[in-house]
Order: C-alpha cells, then structure tokens, then sequence
C-alpha cells in the first residue's frame, strides 16, 4: 500500500478516533489517504487552533492528541502549540508535510527545518529518511508521547517518501532500549519518605499536573487521607485532588490562596507529587518554604533537584509511587494528634483570609462573579477550558474542581488563543459533556477563527467573555509596578462579539447587567451549537491575592 496508507492504519492500530489538521501542498498525500481511512478529520482555520485544539482533546480525554500540517508555515504555525504541549506535558503527535528530499536544503518553495526548529519544544522527533520507517516510527511517536512524562512529539514526512508503495505489517511491539522510563518508585526512598511524613508535625501535600497526567487522582485523595494531610495543587493539578474537600487548602502560587501559601511557608516537610517547583509557585527561590525538607515525586528525573534540593527524591509514576506510598504510611503508625496544633493555625488562616472580592451594590458585574454564577448553573459538571489573563485566575479560584481533566488550561507557557481550540478539542472528544471556554476580550481574538470550524462541525462550545476592554492583567501590572502609566493595553469595545458570533454561523449572546447573568448563562447553555457571550465587566478590576513578582510567598498582597 501506500505509505500515507499505512500512516491511516497506523493511527487506527493506536486508537485514533479523531485528528486536527490543515492541509498543503505537502502533505496531499496524506490527505488523499483520509478519504479511504474511515479517521474523523476536523478541518481548523488555523495551524495553532488545530495543536491547541489536540492538547484540549488530550488533556481532557487521557488519549494522545493528534495535530497535521503542512510544510513551512504550516510546519511553523504549530510551534507554540508544541511548545505549551511541551511545558504541560501534554501527548500530543504533530505529523507535518516536509518537500520532496530532492528539495531539501535548497530553500526550496514552502521548505521549513522544523524540526531544528523545535528541537528544544518536543520530547522527540523524527524526520523521514525512508518510506519504509513510516509504520515503525508513527508507533515509537505514540509510545514516546504518551508514557513517561506525556510530552509533544514530531514526525515529518517528505511528500515523495509518503506517496511511495511499501510492503505494511503492523508493528505490535515497540521497542527503544534507549527510552526506558522509571515508573515503580525505589521501595527504600518510599518506606523514608513515609518515616519522614509521620514524623512531620506541620506537612503540606503539594501536587501538580503529573498526578492527572498519571491518572492518580484517587491514589492522592487515599494518601491525603490516610492521615490528615493538607492539600493543595498547581494552577495544572486542578481536580487532582476534591475541591470542596475538608482538607484542601485551595492552589498555591501567585494568585493562589493565602491558607496554601502560607502553610508551604512555614511547613516543616513538602511531599511534591508530579509538580516542579517552577517561579508562579515559588515566588523568590531563596525564601521559599525555607523551614521544610522536600519529599519529590517525578517521573522525569530531571525535575527533581532542578528548582529546590530534595531530601528525599523519588523517581516513578505518581500512581504506582501513591499506591505504595500509602501502604508504607500505614504501617507506620502515625500519632494523627501531633497535627492538630497545624490544622489549628491553617484554620485560622482560612478564616482571616478566605477568598474574597466587593461585588457590586448596582448592576455592574463583577468578573468573579460571572464564574461564580457559572458554577451554579452547571453545579460544578463541566469541562472547563481558559486562555490566559486575570480571566484565568479567577476562574481557577471560583469554579471549584472535584475531579480530574475537568480544567484545561495553559500553565507552562501562558498562551493567549488556547481557550476556545482546547474547548473545542474538549468537545469533540467528550460529546456527552458540557464544554464551557471563559476567556477574555484579548484572548479569545487570538484564535477567534475556530469558530467557524465548531459551527460547521457542529460543535457546541459555549464561550463566555470576560469583556472589560483591556489587556486586563498586562493593565493590572502596569497599574500595580508602572505608577498607572497604561501604555497599549486598552482593547475598545472592537469588534461587536455578537455579530462575529453570527457570522461565524454560531449564536452571540451579550450580558450587560448583574441581574441578567444566570438567566444569560442558562439561555446560552441551552441554545444549540456554539455559542460566544460577550459579558461586559468592571473594566479596572485586579485578581487578588497575589505576590508581587521577586517577593516571598509569605508577602502576598490584596
């Protein structure tokens, strides 16, 4: 058969039910192959909204993600969606065109080294030399992408190579003695780690996005509560562990509580699962948590000690490392008294310093507000998709997630434009479900484009807009660190959502008062197809609490 024949029984062979793609000049080929292969193909209007569109697909269904494009631009259009796959661990198989080999190096029309470009941006990646390869290679990118630490992979397949007759046999066994990820966790640091734990009088459980990458969600709550340990989770970890859960402190890190930031700072022992200790949760490195030794829980041995020495290191997937982990602690025996005075002084905490904002005394509507009354409405049951702003922030702060790959975002690399493709990736993966983006006036024009693909594909996202006319958290910074001085960050009232909505195929809606918000919300809920509500709020709010860029956790301001 043809090669790109043998590329569509590739994807079948590993579950592919559906892919994101564009098509060119130089992937033809593989685009001829769609008409035969029986493989859901959704044609973005974008390369960038194709990737994110595969990573919301990825992170909200567990399965790999898979994004096509073109040669040159295509290729290139699909960097930051590798890189914000690359920095939230997200599997996702990119498979681009490339010119034919004659052509390479030459400058030849469309020509793009992608992969030199992305080599820092990708777990791996591969590069065509033969047809023949082609079956062996898409399996070892889907190996690589979804075990170990789940990351972006790249397969790049010059056109002549993918038009070539092969003799395909499915590859059933894939083997790269080269790649061999640790996954058990070494049983000696793990009977030290639960030693240390019991004797901690002031622990704090901080887990991050490798406890959903692992599928360890319930092995974090069995360890939580095999004691009264505190919880709290990165912006990713969201519903790695029950929001509404007694012992959940709310997320640490910039704009995170004060209950979990304050307790990391003076806990005397940090158990780290599947997080890195990056800058939004450190605040200044030399004063973070400076009283705790550090337990670290990772699949990538190169996290651990990166950021912070860990005392304890262990390498291995969060899921078999919690597994044993457990019944090590209870075997133990720990006093679960000598943790009262702890509970006592986060309690006080939680009591002086809950999340809070002054809503409005007319009918102006309060950001917060809006996700508050989102999670009212839906009563929590949703997938929830965010771009990247003060938007974000307050939709992780106020839409409490209880359970896992419920909460799509973009951590790492903070892209603007993920939002509405991830809700739509989300969607198609997850039919069944409510798929909501809330995003901002700034963000969602980034990528504004994929609205036309969820209408033709008839997919029936709700997008709900933040609409204060700025750059709200750029204006927020300028506000706070630059004496007021707005420089180019005021966005107008451009362009009429509603009407873009429309001529996009899909519903607009516009909220203006507080006393229209539910009824708004339920009115777009409940309308068919995708809808974009435009909800106009307070221009000049600020996301509160926060620590100020260089300071210490413990000087949180707001």
């Amino acid at each position: 058969m043809r090669a790109v024949d043998a590329v569509m029984e590739c994807l079948k062979a590993e579950g592919v039910d559906v892919v994101f793609g564009y098509p060119g000049g130089a992937n033809l080929p593989t685009y001829d192959a769609f008409v035969d292969a029986g493989i859901h193909h959704v044609l973005v209007r974008h390369e960038a909204g194709g990737g994110h569109a595969a990573a919301g697909y990825a992170k909200a269904t567990g399965k790999v993600g898979v994004a096509l494009g073109t040669s040159g631009p295509g290729a290139t259009n699909l960097v930051t969606p590798i890189m914000d796959a690359m920095m939230d661990s997200v599997p996702v198989v990119f498979l681009t065109g490339q010119v034919r080999t004659e052509l390479l190096g030459t400058d030849g029309f469309q020509e793009a080294d992608i992969l030199g470009i992305t080599m820092p941006a990708v777990k791996h990646s591969w590069m065509i030399q033969h047809p023949l390869e082609i079956p062996r290679v898409i399996h070892e990118a889907f190996h690589v992408a979804r075990t170990g630490r789940p990351g972006p992979v790249v397969v790049d397949i010059p056109m002549d190579l993918s038009r070539a007759d092969i003799p395909y046999e499915p590859v059933t066994d894939v083997r790269l003695p080269g790649y061999q990820p640790t996954t058990e966790g070494n049983v000696k640091q793990i009977r030290q780690a639960a030693k240390a734990l019991a004797a901690a009088r002031r622990p704090v459980i901080y887990a991050g996005g490798g406890v959903i990458s692992a599928g360890a969600a319930e092995e974090l709550t069995e360890f939580a509560t095999s004691d009264r340990f505190p919880v709290t989770c990165t912006l990713n970890g969201l519903g790695g562990f029950p929001a509404p859960h007694e012992q959940w402190l709310g997320m640490l890190g910039m704009h995170g509580t004060r209950a979990a930031n304050y307790a990391m700072d003076e806990a005397d022992l940090i158990c780290a699962i599947g997080a890195r200790f990056d800058d939004r949760i450190t605040g200044k490195l030399s004063e973070f948590a400076p009283r705790a030794k550090f337990i670290h829980i990772d699949i990538d041995p190169a996290e651990i000690s990166k950021n912070v020495p860990a005392h304890i290191p262990i390498v291995g997937d969060a899921k078999n490392v919690l597994t044993k982990l457990v019944n090590e602690y209870r075997a133990v025996g720990a006093d679960p008294a000598r943790l009262e005075e702890w509970w006592q002084r986060i309690h006080e905490w939680q009591e002086r310093h809950p999340l809070r904002y002054d809503d409005s005394e007319d009918g102006e509507i309060k950001p917060q507000r809006v996700v508050e009354a989102l999670y009212e409405v839906t009563g929590g049951d949703a997938i929830v998709s965010t771009d990247v702003g003060q938007h974000q922030m307050w939709a992780a702060q106020y839409f409490h997630f209880d359970k896992p790959r419920k909460w799509l975002t973009s951590g790492g690399l903070g892209t603007m434009g993920f939002g509405l493709p991830a809700a739509m990736g989300a969607q198609v993966g997850c039919k069944d479900e409510t798929v909501i983006c809330i995003t901002g006036d700034g963000s969602v024009q980034m990528n504004m484009q994929e609205m036309a693909t969820c209408a033709q594909e008839g997919i029936p996202i709700k997008v709900f807009i933040l609409n204060n006319g700025y750059l709200g958290m750029v204006r927020q910074w300028q506000q706070l660190f630059w004496d007021r001085r707005y420089s180019h960050v005021d966005m107008g009232q451009y362009p009429d959502f509603v009407k873009l909505a429309e001529a996009y195929g899909g519903s607009g809606i516009r909220i203006e008062s507080k006393d229209k918000l539910i009824d708004g919300i339920r009115q777009a809920l409940d309308t068919p197809g995708p809808v974009l509500v435009d909800v106009r709020v307070t221009r000049e709010e600020n996301v509160y609490p926060m620590i100020a860029p260089g300071a210490a956790a413990r000087d949180m301001v707001g």
